[in-house]
């Protein structure tokens, strides 16, 4: 997706352009979820949100960090209790940290580390 829908590899390490491409690569969600770039979550904003139409589909809070190691994005989402501001959203709900090297702007460096976590709310 990456490739596809940025252009620029020297784009490519930035949160701007890595959220494209994680908007792009669940485009075909929207049938499926609300998408919402810098959700409010009332200490502070996620990056994404992925709220589903039908609690068959898990939600998704997305945190991206650049330079930090990915627990730090899991973290934040924990500690900033994030999925507390799903109020009406019960169920099933993956916590994802993204995080990106944002000094290496090499165009063979394309490198970024995903960790995900279940978690239900009740």
């Amino acid at each position: 997706m990456h490739d596809q829908y940025i252009n620029s590899n020297q784009m490519y390490n930035n949160e701007n352009s890595l959220y494209t491409t994680i908007f792009m690569s669940y485009f075909t969600a929207q049938d499926y979820y609300t998408i919402s770039r810098e959700f409010p979550t009332g200490k502070g904003f996620c990056d994404i949100a992925f709220i589903p139409f039908n609690p068959i589909h898990p939600a998704m809070i997305i945190e991206l960090k650049f330079n930090k190691d990915v627990n730090t994005a899991i973290s934040q989402i924990k500690e900033k209790n994030y999925p507390s501001s799903l109020e009406l959203y019960h169920g099933n709900l993956l916590l994802v940290g993204i995080t990106y090297d944002k000094d290496n702007t090499s165009e063979d460096y394309k490198h970024h580390i995903c960790k995900i976590e279940k978690f239900v709310k009740e």
